[in-house]
């Protein structure tokens, strides 16, 4: 008898559990849903266009030898040390020096050239003196014979004389006045040829154009420069490295969002906790491509009076395109997070009003609602959501 109550009451417990794991697992009720939130920020939001670049000195002169021979010594920078890389120097100073044997024999030669040139100058004025005098006697003489004329008193083969003297004088004179011409010519030839010559000296000391700092010194003490079509390159010199341009590189796609003038962000390697500023100078129209992507170069104007920026660091940059201050702010995933029908609301709008986005908000548990705002700035992280309904923490 109380092994039969025994396994009864045993059937009764295992039935009351098997229902109860039925309704566990197969009923109608399903747990409330949770999600995951964030609060509403008052922050800035930058929206911002990024690029790489690399800094250039804003002028940069690159000075040259005119003339081909040795570089014999360099000149002083501002503190009277030689020419060198990062060397100060100053508008006319000297900063090298070019072996002038040459160019002073070819001045010597020059200035012999001129002085023949001279001498023949004078030659052909004297000759056109004689001419001249020549041609006086030779009109007087054929004045005689035109009077008296070819008979008794004046045979026929001296009048013919008189008439050739007269003729060969006059010609004479146009022969001694192209006589003057050629030596003119030859003369301002030789003029030219001599200030040629005395520039070609003047070229081997070569002088600094502008004020500035030595970026690249190209050549040694002894070593020979050659210039041939184009002058030799000697010295890289930067104008004025307080002023420094970012030369930015920037994708076809996103050259609409940048104007003159636009504020500019951007950091380098060399101090990479440190930001710095800068304007959009200019935006240059010859845009190049490569693998089928065309990108524009923008200068960038920035100021370095504490020099603390160098030239061909690489910068990444930021254009500020839209700025807001202080305002709400949400993640991009709050915007883009849709619910299930089953999650609404009872009597939740589902869909936002043209212009607008909804932001969804929990209302009870498993259930939210809706907040339509309009969206503002939009960085990577955050986009500004303006409604009369949102506060901050919400």
């Amino acid at each position: 008898m109380k092994k039969f109550l025994k396994r009864g009451i045993a059937a009764l417990v295992l039935a009351a559990l098997c229902g109860g794991g039925y309704f566990y697992f197969f009923g109608d009720s399903e747990p409330a849903a949770s999600f995951k939130t964030a609060e509403v920020q008052v922050r800035d939001v930058v929206s911002t266009i990024d690029a790489t670049g690399t800094l250039e000195p804003e002028d940069l002169v690159d000075v040259g030898a005119r003339v081909s021979g040795e570089i014999v010594s360099f000149g002083k920078d501002k503190n009277g040390k030689e020419i060198d890389y990062g060397s100060e120097i100053t508008e006319g100073s000297v900063i090298a020096l070019i072996d002038d044997e040459i160019p002073q024999s070819d001045l010597l030669s020059a200035k012999a050239q001129l002085d023949l040139a001279k001498a023949s100058q004078e030659s052909a004025k004297a000759n056109l003196l004689v001419a001249q005098e020549n041609l006086k006697q030779a009109v007087r003489n054929w004045d005689r014979a035109k009077r008296l004329g070819a008979g008794d008193a004046l045979s026929q083969s001296a009048y013919d004389a008189y008439l050739s003297e007269w003729e060969k004088a006059t010609a004479e004179i146009s022969v001694a006045k192209a006589q003057i011409l050629a030596a003119d010519a030859e003369y301002a030839q030789a003029q030219a040829g001599l200030k040629e010559k005395q520039r070609n000296l003047e070229y081997c000391v070569i002088r600094a154009p502008v004020d500035g700092v030595v970026i690249d010194r190209k050549v040694n003490v002894g070593q020979t420069v050659v210039s041939n079509m184009s002058a030799s390159s000697l010295f890289l010199i930067a104008k004025d490295l307080k002023k420094m341009e970012v030369w930015a590189s920037v994708n076809e796609a996103d050259i609409g969002g940048i104007r003159p003038g636009q504020d500019v962000e951007f950091t380098v390697d060399a101090f990479p906790r440190e930001k710095f500023y800068g304007k959009v100078g200019k935006i240059r129209l010859n845009a190049t491509m490569s693998q089928n992507v065309v990108t524009y170069v923008v200068e960038v104007i920035t100021d370095n009076s504490n020099g603390r920026l160098l030239p061909y660091l690489s910068a990444n940059l930021s254009f500020i395109v839209e700025k807001a201050e202080n305002v709400f702010a949400v993640p991009n995933a709050a915007l883009r997070w849709k619910p299930e029908e089953s999650m609404l609301e009872a009597g939740a709008q589902a869909e936002a009003p043209e212009g607008m986005r909804a932001l969804w908000v929990q209302s009870a548990p498993g259930k939210v609602s809706p907040i339509f705002v309009k969206t503002g700035v939009r960085d990577g992280t955050f986009t500004q959501v303006i409604s009369p309904d949102i506060r901050e923490g919400m």
